[in-house]
């Protein structure tokens, strides 16, 4: 096979894949349901498969994406819309603690052991075990935590302190340029940027890895410290 139809083939395949993708919807992988997942592997493999064997018709086997697409339109329209059909389809979320105690028979449910929880709660900041009350599997595969009450972080509401609008940070410089799209959104131009700069940074813009204005138009600065090396742990 040329390597001139491989292309052809391959930015069409690419093509229709980021139509499909946009008729499906805008899912992280994280967000993936095993559905999902079985979806995609099928339409990454037919697609590969089209366009490196010469002897599939190009044409069946975009008709065969569609199908796969069209399936997994129709079940997310289905799921929306059904609850018992999005249980059965999408699963539902699975207690794996409950007030503090492990549910020894959901864990074997799940597939899990308990080394896989207490992983999932050091990522998520939880190195003690005994502070959790909840955790939930849930149907994409994470595991979501509660903690118990008496270790919850007080709220501002909670200390009856006062409060403020904070909004979005825009990003107005990255690795050195200035993003006049940006500047435009919070209704701010370059002259006004670099009044700011002058007075608050006063050095080369090349530095700059990250500039940012909060809602309050306070400039957050971020420099480019090539010094720092990384850095490896428990070698």
């Amino acid at each position: 096979m040329g390597y001139l139809s491989i292309l052809g083939k391959g930015l069409t395949s690419i093509f229709f894949l980021f139509l499909l993708s946009k008729l499906m919807g805008r899912k992280q992988v994280s967000q993936l349901n095993l559905f999902d997942y079985i979806i995609g592997i099928s339409i990454g493999s037919i697609a590969a498969e089209m366009t490196l064997n010469n002897e599939i018709d190009f044409i069946e086997g975009v008709f065969a994406i569609f199908i796969y697409a069209f399936v997994a339109y129709l079940i997310t329209q289905l799921t929306s819309k059904s609850i018992v059909a999005r249980r059965l389809i999408t699963g539902a979320p699975c207690i794996l603690i409950e007030n503090g105690q492990f549910s020894y028979q959901a864990i074997k449910k799940s597939k899990l052991d308990i080394s896989d929880i207490l992983q999932e709660a050091r990522i998520n900041g939880y190195f003690d075990i005994s502070q959790i009350e909840y955790a939930l599997m849930e149907p994409n595969g994470k595991i979501s935590f509660l903690v118990k009450s008496k270790y919850q972080q007080p709220t501002r509401k909670d200390l009856k302190l006062p409060t403020s609008y904070e909004g979005l940070c825009a990003n107005v410089i990255m690795d050195g340029k200035i993003l006049k799209e940006n500047l435009s959104y919070i209704n701010k131009d370059e002259k006004w940027l670099n009044t700011r700069l002058k007075k608050e940074y006063g050095k080369d813009l090349s530095n700059l890895l990250l500039v940012t204005v909060d809602a309050k138009e306070q400039l957050k600065i971020y420099e480019k410290n090539e010094k720092n090396q990384e850095k490896k742990i428990l070698e």
